[in-house]
């Protein structure tokens, strides 16, 4: 009889909370480092697709190129975010997202920059998102960024 008493205690457990909550986050860390893993050869890629442009070609365009430099500062700042996020107790500091969001607009004014509107929109996006970095930065909103280095 002791053996069915232990099969409740034992599916208890497995469906707690807590341990529920362990699976899934050991599952997000798995997947989170496959995903750094392959941002890690398409940033590999990506500087060897530069240095080949600059070195190989002569005649290039520059928004282009600008627009492959700023991506390659979006998979380098995902990579940080990732690293950041095993550094801080495994969370996602907010402000490393605003950083992303600011480079990710740039390239949008890099690269469509023909219509004066939606570059006056991204440009107002841009403000918005320092705004909210500010207040990010803030001690308000500090306090669950205490592990953070500045």
């Amino acid at each position: 009889m002791p053996e069915t008493d232990n099969h409740p205690s034992l599916l208890r457990r497995l469906v707690s909370p807590k341990s529920i909550s362990r699976f899934m986050q050991l599952f997000l860390s798995g997947v989170l480092f496959v995903l750094g893993a392959i941002l890690s050869i398409l940033l590999l890629m990506s500087t060897w697709s530069l240095v080949s442009i600059v070195i190989e070609t002569h005649q290039f365009n520059n928004n282009e190129i600008l627009g492959a430099i700023v991506t390659w500062f979006l998979y380098f700042e995902f990579l940080a975010l990732i690293a950041k996020y095993y550094q801080s107790g495994l969370h996602f500091p907010l402000r490393y997202f605003i950083y992303i969001g600011i480079t990710a607009i740039i390239r949008l004014i890099i690269l469509y920059h023909d219509d004066p509107m939606h570059t006056l929109l991204f440009s107002l996006s841009i403000l918005v998102l320092l705004v909210a970095l500010y207040l990010a930065n803030t001690k308000l909103l500090k306090r669950d960024e205490m592990h953070d280095d500045h």
